[in-house]
């Protein structure tokens, strides 16, 4: 089964930010990225592929970039004929655009951002570099989740890495070749010891594990936001009950709730790269504290943790 859409791209849309975020994983397990490059003759489309699990079924969704537009393609493992499911098929349309609109960052007001810290005496500089900059999403919280709980205090590439097996332990195939990423389930019913063979720590691998079956059995409850940007209520109240999981605290709480729900005020001064990184933006010779990030920036509430992507990307 295939459902499709197009949608519209702001001008100036920055694709590369979007593939480099998905094709950590050179290995393309679970993702596979393509950006070619311009000839004189013709500007060939980038595109992503990424599988995934949509409604209990293993899919595939496509996005084409060509210029001003994304042309996006799910394809389901399922039969049309075979499904009484497939009945949601205007639904899961609906579902799809929502998502796919949060993923590339579409609903993020960066033109409002830029407005009012375009002259700012530190940051207005950066922010001329890459005006347009969005932060690209995880397909779903969850996903989020666990790429955060995995790279805890290691590097990249060894987050990648485990990653990759990860998902090759216990993700389900797609016709296409692609993995997708274990869902809730999948990882609530695995065990401790599997989980420590891909390269986890006994601590992320307990809280992988009870974060799942918590979210399974409903004692944990994700907003559903995929339309609009997460509110701070909202986000304040999820904070909270993940800073309530041993496992879990204030860098992972932020770094999910900007990559899982969008959520742009988070302070991600507890980030190693975005304090090397201010610390090149403000030419000290002397290392910045995480107690200076957090209050300097806490002059950009509520857009700090876009403050943080301009960081990360300065290097």
């Amino acid at each position: 089964m295939r459902i499709s859409l197009e949608l519209v791209l702001p001008a100036n849309y920055r694709v590369g930010d979007i593939l480099a975020f998905h094709g950590r994983d050179s290995e393309q397990v679970s993702e596979r990225c393509v950006m070619p490059v311009e000839t004189l003759s013709q500007s060939l489309p980038s595109t992503l592929e990424k599988a995934l699990i949509w409604e209990g079924y293993p899919a595939c969704l496509g996005i084409q970039f060509n210029g001003q537009t994304a042309t996006v393609v799910l394809d389901l493992d399922m039969s049309l004929a075979q499904s009484s499911r497939a009945k949601h098929a205007a639904q899961w349309q609906v579902n799809l655009q929502a998502m796919v609109r949060r993923m590339l960052g579409l609903n993020q007001d960066v033109e409002a951002f830029l407005f009012q810290y375009c002259e700012h005496p530190q940051l207005g500089g950066l922010l001329q570099q890459r005006p347009n900059l969005r932060v690209p999403l995880s397909v779903n919280p969850f996903e989020a989740l666990c790429w955060a709980v995995t790279g805890q205090q290691i590097s990249v590439a060894a987050a990648v890495s485990i990653r990759r097996r990860f998902i090759q332990l216990l993700g389900c195939l797609h016709s296409s070749g692609l993995r997708c990423h274990p869902s809730v389930e999948q990882v609530a019913a695995s065990e401790l010891a599997v989980l420590c063979n891909v390269g986890l720590s006994k601590t992320k691998a307990q809280t992988l594990i009870f974060l799942a079956q918590a979210l399974a059995c409903g004692q944990l409850k994700l907003p559903q936001s995929d339309d609009q940007l997460l509110d701070h209520v909202s986000a304040e109240t999820l904070r909270r009950q993940l800073l309530g999981i041993r496992g879990i605290g204030p860098w992972t709480v932020n770094y999910v709730l900007l990559r899982g729900f969008a959520y742009l005020d988070g302070s991600l001064h507890g980030d190693v790269a975005v304090r090397r990184n201010l610390q090149l933006l403000l030419a000290r010779h002397d290392k910045i504290s995480e107690l200076e990030t957090q209050q300097w920036l806490a002059q950009f509430s509520p857009w700090r943790a876009l403050v943080a992507a301009h960081l990360w990307m300065l290097a």
